[in-house]
């Protein structure tokens, strides 16, 4: 499985909290959660990005942001997506494929999950091959990259897990 021992913790301590909230920890990786600070800058496709992938207009260069305004950008990220991807998927989901879905959507975008082969295939109730799907978005600005590759193998063992038990190893 592709999760860190900290991002375990982290993820069996949301487990109940919902899928919002455990999406809300994928987004937010591998760093600590206090005292983090905040510059804006240019991501790899050239987009101007800050916290933890807020996008937009309003972003302010050379602005630090703090930890409570990038943990409330990204509340206010996540209700569109979490809205988009419980309307477009037709299955069953538990909180962890749901998370995984949240978080996936919230860096590809609305209009690709929507138009997805993981979508699709998740519809037809092909979870395995939706999870999979994952795995072929690594690519911005044309390129492949580890950063992208390392989140969507995330992203895949999240989708996988059938209950919190087996993060916990049980």
């Amino acid at each position: 499985m592709a999760l860190s021992p900290k991002l375990k913790k982290r993820l069996i301590a949301a487990a109940g909290s919902g899928a919002f909230i455990i999406a809300t920890h994928l987004l937010q990786g591998e760093e600590g959660l206090e005292g983090r600070v905040y510059r804006p800058y240019r991501d790899v496709a050239g987009i101007w990005t800050v916290c933890d992938g807020h996008t937009g207009s309003g972003i302010v260069p050379g602005k630090i942001y703090t930890d409570q305004q990038c943990d409330s950008l990204l509340r206010d990220d996540l209700k569109p997506v979490e809205q988009a991807v419980d309307g477009l998927v037709k299955v069953p989901l538990n909180e962890y494929q749901r998370a995984a879905l949240y978080s996936f959507t919230f860096n590809v975008g609305i209009t690709a999950f929507r138009q997805s082969t993981l979508l699709r295939e998740l519809n037809a109730g092909h979870y395995q091959t939706a999870c999979d799907q994952m795995r072929r978005w690594v690519y911005a600005g044309g390129e492949k990259w580890r950063g992208l590759i390392n989140r969507r193998e995330t992203e895949r063992s999240v989708c996988l897990l059938e209950d919190g038990n087996e993060l916990a190893g049980r």
